[in-house]
């Protein structure tokens, strides 16, 4: 049998490991048909892990052979399309037949299971939508609730929402009253505006919510969605899998803020501003390497002390509380924290995350300090050992050098996985950490 030329070649497209513990994805959307020419760079599909919906990029460029069709399950490193074309032989596999080659039985068997299992979740879970449909509803501000699908069983994709964003009438509002509205969980469009050329105001907005408290209350039942179900699986997972022990403590940070201060007006010059989130990474990051122990995680064939220090920032999003992490961070120095720090925020918040922004996690920081909360119960982020819950930053009488002075005080809440880690050494860490930011001079005896 002739070979086809078209053909011959084969680069295997596999179902990425975006993290130490994920171990299946599953396909939501394929941006490309079969058959169609793909180029290098190109979001090919997108899938929903442990962690969240994410688009994959196209590793090379050719024609497209889907093997896992969409709601497949497909564990990590496992095949999930082909794409055929001219490739380096270190980067790709042979195909010799007449056409696209046949995905294997056993393997075919796997997906179609779980492709089934997926469908049958998704028709009775919450609304489907693909994560671009997603975030273009967030972007136009579309209720998806009120978006017709026409993708694939019914599948909401980015065109029903930009179709739905021309058909509807655009509400005049001031920008009190769309805030109040949004706040209060008020349609606008129910609205009957009384300013100018019917503008809604303000006290539009509080009569509507006044009527709306006044009627009769129901029980609603509204379906989680895809991102909170992932939250919640992750942190049944924590509390259920990991013995978690809290130590708290209060720093004064009085220096602290002082440092902060005197940093930012010496960073002002290059357009920069030093947040307290930076200098708490960078002082866990430190620390981290100084007592490697707590930048471990547990996996069933061992404990792994990671080479790496990558901490992880809690980041509150519309979607529900995200993770980003900023990789190597004990080796930047504290204006390369902000900057990348900048960055991985805005794009979190706008739902914008590249693959691995996501992952890779060792280490997590939470801070509730804008909340006004003081110390609070961190639940750890699995499979790190341990994650520190920062409060408030606020003044309170103190007693020093039997005075009763104004400090600026801070709680500190560090929980640890007590496989791991005992409670002295865990309570050594936490402590470091509470020096550093007492004593900003200490500093100095970092290397970078």
């Amino acid at each position: 049998m002739m070979k086809n030329p078209e053909t011959e070649n084969s680069y295997q497209v596999v179902m990425p490991r975006l993290g130490l513990t994920m171990i299946e994805g599953k396909i939501v959307e394929w941006y490309k048909q079969d058959g169609e020419d793909v180029q290098k760079g190109e979001v090919l599909f997108a899938i929903e892990n442990d962690k969240s919906s994410l688009d994959i990029d196209a590793p090379v460029s050719g024609k497209l052979k889907i093997q896992a069709p969409v709601d497949s399950v497909v564990p990590v490193l496992k095949p999930v399309a082909l794409i055929y074309g001219e490739f380096d032989e270190s980067a790709h596999t042979n195909v010799e037949n007449d056409g696209f080659a046949s995905v294997d039985k056993s393997n075919q068997e796997d997906i179609s299971s779980a492709a089934s299992t997926g469908l049958d979740e998704g028709r009775s879970i919450g609304l489907r939508a693909t994560p671009r449909a997603r975030k273009e509803s967030r972007d136009w501000g579309v209720d998806l609730s009120r978006v017709k699908g026409s993708g694939i069983r019914g599948m909401i994709v980015a065109k029903d929402v930009l179709d739905a964003r021309e058909e509807r009438v655009e509400v005049k509002a001031t920008p009190v009253a769309k805030r109040l509205a949004e706040q209060s969980g008020i349609d606008l469009e129910k609205v009957s505006g009384s300013g100018a050329r019917g503008m809604v105001t303000r006290s539009d907005v509080e009569l509507a919510v006044a009527a709306l408290s006044s009627e009769p209350s129901e029980s609603v039942v509204k379906p989680m969605s895809d991102l909170r179900k992932i939250i919640s699986s992750r942190l049944s997972q924590s509390w259920q899998e990991q013995p978690q022990v809290t130590l708290t403590t209060e720093a004064d940070a009085t220096l602290f803020v002082t440092a902060r201060e005197q940093l930012n007006q010496e960073l002002s010059k290059q357009g920069l501003k030093v947040s307290f989130n930076s200098l708490l990474i960078r002082i866990a990051a430190k620390t981290l390497a100084e007592m490697r122990y707590m930048n471990a995680s547990l996996l069933p064939e061992g404990v792994i002390e990671h080479a790496a220090i990558n901490i992880g920032l809690a980041v509150d999003t519309d979607r529900g509380l995200l993770v980003p992490v900023l990789k190597d961070a004990d080796q930047k120095p504290i204006d390369r924290i902000q900057d990348d720090l900048n960055g991985l925020v805005e794009r979190t918040l706008a739902g914008r995350n590249m693959a691995d922004e996501l992952a890779g996690g060792t280490f997590t920081i939470t801070n509730l300090g804008v909340y006004e909360i003081d110390a609070f119960t961190p639940l750890l982020n699995p499979p790190e050992t341990g994650i520190l819950g920062v409060g408030r930053i606020h003044e309170k009488p103190v007693g020093v050098d039997g005075q009763i002075v104004l400090r600026s005080m801070v709680a500190l809440s560090l929980t640890f996985d007590h496989r791991l880690v005992d409670g002295a050494p865990a309570a050594r860490f936490l402590q470091r950490i509470k020096q550093y930011i007492e004593q900003p001079a200490l500093w100095s005896l970092w290397r970078n």
